[in-house]
């Protein structure tokens, strides 16, 4: 683990730790081994250390994380419902592969979802909601500002489901959810080039603002523009 902390590093745990304590439940969650091992193959696949398309090799991936077969079986149907496996009878695990078209089908489907959710966020919203969708971005500018690209990306996503969640429509998420699981490795590589992260961030600079200004159609823009440049930042890379 990384000992020396830099101030922007400070600055985005001080964001994410901005929440005001409740009295009566101040209990720490301890994530279970099940969910430190979802999180974990999850990462790998977004980071690409588990490779599109290849088969995971149970034994050697549950000896490179220090863990036996069951928990790491149980870990891979929940990747499988999100998405991003293939259970496939006779060969195991596979890391799904996207197509162009499976990508820019999804993205076109997303990019409609959230047109509409500018719309119903901006009339639904409650000030703390909106104050809340601050805090996140805040948090995920302080990790732009230091280069980490990985807590950065996983902050982006929180972001793109609270436009969603403050909209008050269940099903809107529920849709939102499953195709946004599916595509977490392409939007994490639409930020491997410094221009394409820059221009993301200035998006989302905007989307903040329209959000704040209660502007639904200035944030329906913002948000499916994002999603048609999210295109063209990937298309080469699939």
């Amino acid at each position: 683990m990384k000992a020396d902390v830099t101030a922007a590093e400070v600055t985005a745990a001080a964001a994410l730790d901005d929440v005001p304590v409740v009295a009566e439940d101040i209990r720490i969650d301890r994530p279970t081994l099940h969910d430190v091992v979802v999180i974990r193959v999850r990462d790998m696949i977004i980071e690409g250390t588990l490779a599109a398309g290849s088969r995971i090799h149970e034994g050697q991936l549950g000896q490179q994380l220090g863990i036996s077969r069951t928990p790491l079986r149980e870990a891979l149907k929940v990747l499988a419902r999100e998405g991003l496996v293939d259970l496939v009878q006779g060969k195991g695990a596979l890391v799904r592969k996207l197509t162009h078209k499976d990508v820019k089908d999804m993205l076109v489907v997303l990019s409609a979802m959230e047109d509409l959710a500018g719309k119903l966020a901006c009339e639904n919203a409650s000030d703390s909601d909106i104050r809340e969708v601050r805090r996140l971005h805040d948090a995920m500018m302080g990790y732009y500002a230091v280069r980490n690209r990985l807590p950065y990306y996983k902050l982006n996503q929180e972001i793109h489901s609270a436009f969603i969640r403050i909209t008050g429509n269940e099903a809107l998420s529920m849709v939102h959810t499953q195709l946004q699981a599916r595509l977490k490795r392409i939007r994490f590589i639409g930020n491997e080039k410094p221009e394409h992260w820059d221009a993301a961030v200035a998006d989302h600079e905007e989307m903040i603002a329209a959000l704040e200004a209660r502007d639904g159609p200035r944030l329906s823009r913002a948000l499916s523009n994002h999603l048609a440049e999210t295109w063209l930042r990937v298309a080469d890379s699939i």
